[in-house]
């Protein structure tokens, strides 16, 4: 086959005149813009024509040119030309055999379909880094030749550089994806707090290895006297800057959580921070507690979604207000709303890469998942599952999610005893004391407590009277609680100042109350009860067996 005939071209004479006509220069035309005025007067009639495209050697060309050249023929694609680059990539070929055998990194690089379709279509087509077999990449362009019975020109260009560095590029996002997922994970608790009268379940999904993880995140704090605080959030923005500021934020909420104030105040307090930490970083936030002797979630919320809650029927309450503007925008009061979770209850918290969706309305999210948790049973866990999966959240999900799942059991049969209330109105002045007294040592007996626990027992609700009526106002009350884990003891009034713990000299007819009671307890605490009074108490761990 003569190579150079692939390219159409008009008979030699009219080629050379058109040569001629199109490059050489005569005195009536310089000047006219087809050679400049300066260089003209070099040139003369001995000035050798610029020869035609046509007229270039064509195979001498392609054989210098540094890209992969090969040339295919016919139907079942019969070698016709390979350059002296392609040779030195891959070795000689044997002119005239089918491509599969004369090429047959081609075929193994799935090329040969390629060539069919180029050669049906008349189009060219470009496949672009692919590696060959001598370990390089290359961008194919496949060219049809419409000559005869039609060929094809493949020309590869090595693009191994560009590939490397590519990959290298990649290999950078994926560690610093992965850094980031590691700092992400390692700031969310390792193990979730287990509060008696909850049971919890957490989960947490980062975006897919095309996106950089964000800064969900959630916490579950035992705040003593049987209350437990409840947190998410989520932080804007991706990468590690995100995480980051997660990890402040949620150090500072357990912080805050360890004061025992409502969750507005938390909220008030943490927005502070946020605008301190990073003031173009927005972040959303929803704080609850659960008190087990009130049966709700009391809450608050910083631009964050709904808690949804299922009762024992099925029917999903959602709690949509108060909602304040996302921490860090300042001035802004937050307010404390609430939501019931009796006993048989489910709550549900969690970040918007759960319900959010591109092109969807975030209320018909968030209406699914409703739909999904009134039909969801089980434990946390598996209730935390089935709402991931009805979500659609697949390891490639380009958001993340957090799912912060808790239940308030009904406790039935021999489990009910081991969670019992007792409560008692102090009324009248000191005789109110010896009243707490009997009362307390009445409910420790029928609860059947070691003599030496019941003893600690009526002491610690003898102090804790005692430092009420002394200090406190009315109304005032004992409320004595078990669990399967420990004993609470706990005294209110109307007086908002809270007690603490100090020395008492030998001459001080004071003080020392509280400072019996936080020896002889495991753990005890006061806070501030809306309406202005407060609440003090403290707990003891049972033994076990």
């Amino acid at each position: 086959m003569n190579f150079t005939r692939w390219s159409a071209r008009l008979p030699g004479t009219q080629r050379r005149a058109a040569a001629r006509t199109d490059h050489e220069v005569t005195p009536d035309r310089i000047g006219e813009g087809s050679v400049p005025a300066a260089r003209a007067e070099q040139l003369t009639d001995d000035t050798p024509p610029v020869p035609a495209v046509d007229e270039l050697p064509v195979r001498a060309v392609l054989d210098r040119v540094p890209a992969l050249v090969a040339l295919v023929h016919g139907q079942d694609h019969r070698l016709a030309y390979v350059n002296d680059a392609y040779v030195t990539a891959f070795g000689a070929r044997p002119s005239g055999e089918p491509a599969r055998e004369a090429l047959p990194e081609l075929n193994e690089i799935g090329l040969l379909p390629l060539l069919d379709q180029v050669l049906r279509s008349g189009k060219p087509r470009t496949v672009k880094s692919r590696k060959a077999p001598d370990g390089r990449c290359y961008t194919f362009t496949c060219t049809p030749v419409s000559e005869g019975d039609g060929g094809v020109l493949v020309f590869a260009t090595d693009v191994t550089d560009h590939a490397e560095a590519a990959e290298r590029l990649r290999a950078s996002e994926r560690r610093q994806r992965e850094t980031a997922v590691t700092l992400q994970r390692s700031l969310l608790p390792q193990v979730l707090e287990e509060p008696d009268d909850l049971r919890i379940a957490a989960t947490y999904h980062p975006g897919g290895t095309e996106a950089a993880v964000g800064g969900d995140w959630y916490d579950v704090i035992t705040l003593g006297g049987g209350r437990t605080a409840l947190v998410i959030g989520d932080v804007m923005g991706r990468g590690v800057r995100a995480a980051a500021v997660m990890g402040q934020l949620r150090t500072a909420v357990r912080a805050y959580a360890r004061l025992d104030l409502p969750p507005h105040e938390v909220l008030q307090l943490l927005d502070g921070l946020a605008a301190e930490i990073d003031a173009n970083q927005i972040a959303t936030c929803v704080y609850a507690i659960h008190d087990p002797n009130e049966g709700k979630l009391v809450y608050a919320s910083a631009g964050h979604l709904p808690i949804l809650v299922r009762d024992e029927s099925g029917a999903v309450l959602r709690a949509d207000e108060p909602t304040g503007p996302p921490l860090g925008t300042g001035s802004w009061m937050h307010a404390s709303g609430s939501i019931p979770l009796s006993p048989g209850s489910t709550a549900v918290l969690y970040t918007d890469g759960l319900v959010e969706r591109r092109n969807e309305d975030l209320d018909e999210g968030i209406a699914a998942l409703e739909r999904a948790l009134s039909g969801a049973t089980g434990t946390p866990q598996v209730v935390c599952d089935r709402l991931v999966r009805s979500a659609g959240v697949t390891a490639d999900h380009d958001d993340d999610v957090a799912v912060l799942v808790l239940q308030h059991p009904a406790r039935t049969g021999p489990d009910s005893d081991l969670f019992r209330n007792a409560a008692l109105e102090l009324l009248g002045g000191i005789e109110a004391a010896p009243r707490a007294r009997a009362f307390a040592s009445g409910v420790l007996t029928s609860w059947r407590f070691p003599a030496e626990l019941h003893d600690l027992g009526v002491l610690a609700a003898s102090e804790l009277v005692a430092n009420s009526l002394q200090h406190g106002t009315p109304p005032m009350r004992l409320r004595l609680r078990r669990t399967d884990r420990r004993l609470i003891i706990e005294v209110t009034d109307g007086d908002d100042h809270l007690p603490r713990r100090r020395r008492a000299e030998p001459g001080d007819e004071s003080g020392r109350g509280i400072a019996i009671v936080a020896t002889i307890a495991s753990n005890w605490g006061s806070r501030r009860t809306p309406g202005g009074g407060k609440a003090v108490w403290c707990e003891f761990v049972l033994p076990k067996g």
